[in-house]
């Protein structure tokens, strides 16, 4: 007898649609699994096979084999279990089939019958929405993931036992209600006002902040580096249900979702080590999944400690920073991950970390610190907006007790500045802030008058700056002015503009 389940595998961040044809026929007993699946999928045999002995249900004595199709679309991970314990017992007639009528099912069987969370729930539930189905069942751990998708009965299955007795109507489980994601709270982790001195740090982060421009920070250890880059999420623009969305959708794929947490609703904020190889940046691997740049979008990639990581590493940030997506090739096709972060650095001015210090002396030779430095290359440094540097906070400033400006007023300024933004690019979906601005939208509204003008000449000529580097001063002036309410770019916004294009140089 032939059965057929639905299930869903995951290419990319999308969900395709996988049907599993289960068929017994007179044979030896065994099963066969064919539909390209990887070494998880050939391993359910054994998990399917004692989950449902241990469930008290007959494993049919016959061969069986199973199809997974489409075959072109290579199948992974054990999410397959569940679909392929339900087409045996409902090819032996254990269970009825038509049960599962417009239903996509999905799930990791352990050996005892519970059924364990798998990745990827948030594409799949999504897939079977766009598929008309209107209902689908996965683990219980993984409900309230799938209860996102509006409009889709989610159906939590704790054990397989547990959905048998569904199936036949003995013991019906109650849907998950649907999530709400204005239930969910927005955690922040590190308040401005926390930190004491640094107000002209303080400063360029809100402007970046307000135009989604990258940040290096440059000063000596202990200068708050660290700290000032993680308090950046806070003042960020609190995102939007579908920004949210996005987000989830990739962490659950990378299966980082934590389990308490459906929804992410706080931006994200990643801080790999200077070690992570270029793969484990950008993504790759055989089956390419995403990297630390798209577990980044939205949000603020962090790099402490700039110079310490790869020079090959690096090298491939410059091309996701311009484009904001990420596209990985392989001899059997291509994927592209999403890739929309602001990227912050710190690092010392060099190796002993005091060069330029006023109150400790630098150790380093010049040879040193020029070779140091270099190891940041030049177009990576134009790509960056903002060049600020951050010296060592004077005892005094440590010692206030006055609590600085809350991370709250900062970002009420930065929504306010980006309210400007939304308004100006017509809710375009491509430009979002003005760091996202192509050529021809910073000659439409990064518009200069004569005193600019001569300003920008002076500047282009004493600090040799490059087309690039022109047209992200212009972005970063425009930021400026929006955050000063102002129509117009005037010398003061241009001027404090060009300060932080001014890098660190021997």
């Amino acid at each position: 007898m032939l059965a057929r389940i639905y299930s869903c595998a995951v290419v990319g961040l999308d969900g395709v649609l996988v049907e599993v044809e289960v068929d017994t026929s007179p044979g030896l007993p065994g099963m066969v699994i064919v539909g390209l699946p990887d070494a998880a999928v050939q391993e359910s045999r054994e998990r399917v096979q004692s989950a449902i002995k241990n469930t008290g249900l007959a494993y049919p004595r016959k061969r069986v084999t199973v199809n997974l199709a489409p075959a072109s679309v290579r199948k992974e991970g054990p999410a397959y279990d569940l679909p392929i314990a339900l087409g045996v017992l409902a090819a032996s007639e254990q269970i009825p089939s038509q049960a599962l009528e417009n239903s996509l099912v999905i799930g990791e069987l352990s050996l005892d019958g519970s059924v364990r969370h798998v990745r990827g729930v948030l594409p799949m539930a999504a897939v079977a929405r766009e598929q008309g189905m209107n209902r689908v069942f996965v683990p219980q751990s993984d409900a309230a993931e799938a209860a996102l998708i509006p409009h889709l009965e989610v159906i939590p299955v704790a054990s397989l036992s547990d959905l048998i007795a569904h199936l036949n109507q003995t013991r019906p489980i109650s849907p998950y209600p649907p999530t709400n994601p204005g239930d969910i709270s927005v955690e922040v982790v590190t308040d401005f006002s926390e930190i004491k001195g640094q107000e002209h740090v303080k400063r360029a982060l809100e402007v970046a902040a307000a135009g989604g421009h990258n940040v290096l920070m440059v000063g000596p250890p202990g200068s708050g580096k660290t700290l000032l880059a993680r308090a950046l999420p806070a003042i960020l623009p609190r995102m939007t249900i579908d920004e949210a969305l996005d987000v989830t959708r990739i962490y659950s794929v990378a299966d980082q979702l934590p389990q308490d947490v459906p929804l992410i609703r706080s931006r994200p904020f990643r801080a790999p080590h200077h070690t992570i190889s270029h793969a484990g940046l950008v993504g790759g691997g055989n089956q390419p999944h995403p990297g630390e740049i798209s577990l980044a979008h939205r949000g603020v990639l962090f790099l402490d400690e700039l110079p310490e990581f790869g020079q090959r590493v690096l090298e491939v940030l410059r091309q996701p920073m311009e484009d904001k997506i990420v596209t990985i090739s392989r001899a059997n096709g291509s994927l592209t991950f999403p890739a929309n972060f602001m990227l912050v650095g710190a690092m010392n001015p060099c190796p002993c970390g005091y060069w330029n210090d006023p109150v400790r002396a630098c150790t380093c030779s010049p040879g040193t610190v020029i070779k140091y430095q270099k190891r940041i290359s030049g177009p990576l440094l134009d790509r960056i907006d903002i060049h600020i540097q951050v010296p060592r906070v004077e005892f005094e400033k440590l010692n206030d007790r006055r609590a600085g400006e809350p991370s709250e007023n900062i970002r009420e300024r930065v929504e306010a500045a980006r309210a400007i933004q939304r308004e100006r690019f017509n809710r375009s979906d491509s430009i979002r802030c003005n760091a996202d601005m192509r050529p021809a939208e910073v000659r439409k509204f990064c518009q200069l008058d004569e005193t600019c003008v001569r300003l920008m000449r002076a500047a282009m000529n004493q600090m040799e700056l490059s087309a690039r580097a022109f047209h992200r001063t212009l972005k970063l002036a425009r930021t400026i002015a929006d955050l000063a309410g102002n129509a117009q770019i005037t010398p003061q916004h241009l001027a404090e503009a060009l300060q932080y294009r001014s890098t660190f140089t021997l």
